[in-house]
């Protein structure tokens, strides 16, 4: 009998990116450089594009 295969991924969670404004969706964090085509990854100190490369620090609390 085969072993069954193990998903070690998590879901993408793609709802944390948008922001709800009143009635109007909008999305949280884009690239500059690309548009609203692609977002930025959250890092714990920094937001990068991993489309072009973009990196935007975060500022210390």
């Amino acid at each position: 009998m085969a072993k069954k295969k193990v998903n070690n991924k998590t879901p993408s969670q793609v709802w944390k990116k948008y922001k709800i404004e009143g009635n109007k969706v909008s999305r949280s964090k884009y690239c500059p450089k690309c548009g609203p085509s692609s977002f930025l990854a959250e890092h714990k100190d920094r937001f990068v594009c991993g489309h072009c490369g973009y990196v935007e620090v975060k500022k210390k609390q």
